[in-house]
């Protein structure tokens, strides 16, 4: 059965504005932007399961990975969710990076800023040395950098 799973095929986030969230992912991280376009509201609201649900959906990608950023338009309902790393659904992506300090202060530039300065693993095991820090972006996005040492 699991030969049946042939690959990833992209990691979603749901934004309140498309055009800064492309910003975020094209500018600040090196994606590529390789289509953005409105959806038909039925599909949508058939695959979802969100009534009165319309859509613009960006796919950006890299070589080791794509993403596709939604932006809702409807229904009018729809919330903001400030879920924290321990609260149950948190979801977060990570990147490795060789320079983390200079990687925070680029992405200072598109909204998205460290929830505390980088951590240092300063105990033994197989992230000895790695340095972390956890930036959220203005549409509520964790991006997660890790530094190993040199």
């Amino acid at each position: 059965m699991l030969d049946a799973i042939t690959g990833t095929n992209h990691t979603s986030f749901t934004v309140a504005d498309l055009g800064r969230a492309i910003a975020l992912f094209r500018d600040g991280l090196g994606f590529v932007l390789t289509s953005r376009a409105g959806r038909d509201s039925a599909s949508i609201q058939t695959i979802t399961g969100v009534d009165g649900a319309e859509v613009e959906i960006a796919y950006l990608s890299r070589p080791d990975h794509t993403v596709e950023l939604i932006q809702y338009s409807a229904p009018a309902d729809r919330v903001t969710v400030n879920a924290r790393p321990c609260d149950v659904g948190f979801a977060h992506i990570a990147f490795d990076v060789r320079d983390i300090d200079t990687v925070i202060t680029h992405l200072a530039a598109f909204g998205a800023v460290p929830i505390a300065p980088p951590f240092v693993n300063k105990t033994g095991g197989p992230n000895a040395g790695v340095r972390v820090s956890y930036l959220r972006s203005l549409d509520k996005v964790t991006i997660e950098l890790i530094e190993r040492p040199a």
